[in-house]
């Protein structure tokens, strides 16, 4: 790979640190956090973010998950009724209160797992879409597995209390993003603030998300405690085109949840400056071409650009780009050639692919002696020692 400075760039970048207000380092009182800005993709604030801890009810995101996955696929509507078992109905802690004789339907039982919490709703899902709530299990850490959760296995399909039953902060994260991401049509679920099913549950009708009435753009997921895990919560907020979702978990009871969710949202979202800093198809560098039609390409943007930066310099800020040089064609018009790579103090570098700004076809005769003129030039340099 060869590198080019690029300092108009790195300049450009100071200029935009030095006009925003001073950041200061935010200190979590949670045992495990992880905070990503998903706008941009970057993560800004990490601890312990890759341990496996019990997840309590915020693992209920991968039943839903699966849940919502089988309606993308047609195998259930809003509208299918599932059975209630004897295992279900006797499920304790928080409840939907169902009984056997319920048929409730595929939504009843997406709102009474995100604002009940239902643990029976949960055990509902797992024996309608795979017979067994142990089999359901089975399939949610392959599942997880696959969507990249490397630290999620999965005993049980409402976070009750089992040593099989872990998930690392990061992994949750992770989920969160698909959920909001990839099923937009039902994450406005979230965002209700009380469901009671048969108005059988009037004491637990109301969404345990405290930051959901804060104004604050918190439009989910989920809230979840054990005595073993303590309280945590999976969250995310929306404020002027920027979402930020984030993962806290060990904290000594609801009240703290809710004001260390409020507190990371206030800071994710004042101590940070999102900037486009590239253009669609603006060049970056030229690459020397081998054997081509012409001699160079330039090397552009695939589309706009947006980073996120702190919002006062603490370092040096560079840029970079790097590719190998020169290209052997035929080169194809958006064909990933090299990246630019941005380092930002206290954050980790953004990498931004860059593509041939257009195609090049392989040349006849004398672009390949031209070709084979320079690589004997070069050789013969390298023998001399020049």
């Amino acid at each position: 790979m060869q590198p080019k400075f690029l300092p108009a760039l790195a300049a450009a970048l100071v200029a935009v640190l030095l006009a925003a207000p001073s950041e200061a380092a935010f200190e979590t009182r949670a045992k495990a956090a992880y905070v990503v800005d998903q706008t941009t993709d970057t993560v800004l604030l990490t601890k312990n973010a890759e341990q496996p801890i019990p997840p309590a009810s915020m693992s209920k995101l991968m039943t839903l998950n699966m849940l919502f996955e089988a309606l993308r696929d047609g195998r259930v509507t809003l509208e299918t009724q599932f059975s209630v078992s004897s295992k279900a109905m006797a499920m304790g802690g928080s409840t939907m209160f169902l009984t056997e004789r319920d048929r409730p339907t595929v939504e009843d039982l997406i709102r009474g797992i995100i604002v009940q919490s239902g643990n029976d709703a949960c055990v509902v899902v797992a024996e309608g879409l795979a017979g067994s709530e142990e089999a359901f299990a089975r399939l949610m850490t392959e599942r997880a597995k696959a969507l990249g959760m490397e630290n999620s296995t999965f005993a049980n399909a409402s976070g009750w209390p089992h040593p099989n039953q872990r998930m690392s902060v990061k992994d949750l994260a992770l989920l969160a993003e698909r959920l909001i991401e990839v099923f937009p049509e039902y994450y406005g679920y979230f965002r209700e603030e009380e469901f009671d099913f048969d108005g059988r549950a009037p004491d637990n009708r109301f969404n345990r998300n405290k930051l959901l009435k804060l104004g604050i753009g918190a439009d989910g997921l989920k809230t979840g405690h054990t005595s073993e895990a303590g309280y945590g919560i999976v969250g995310s907020a929306l404020q002027g085109g920027r979402r930020v979702t984030f993962v806290i978990s060990g904290l000594e009871n609801d009240t703290q949840r809710a004001e260390e969710g409020e507190r990371i949202i206030n800071w994710a979202f004042r101590q940070f400056v999102q900037r486009q800093v590239l253009r669609e198809g603006e060049r970056l560098a030229e690459a020397d071409v081998w054997m081509g039609e012409i001699e160079q390409v330039g090397l552009v943007a695939p589309k706009d650009v947006e980073i996120l930066l702190p919002a006062v310099v603490r370092g040096e800020v560079a840029a970079e780009v790097q590719f190998r040089n020169p290209i052997l064609a035929p080169i194809d018009k958006g064909e990933e050639l090299g990246e630019l790579v941005i380092s930002r103090p206290e954050m980790e570098p953004l990498r931004v692919p860059l593509v041939a700004e257009r195609a090049v076809a392989r040349g006849g005769l004398v672009p390949r002696l031209r070709t084979a003129t320079e690589v004997l030039f070069r050789l013969g340099k390298e023998a001399a020692g020049l």
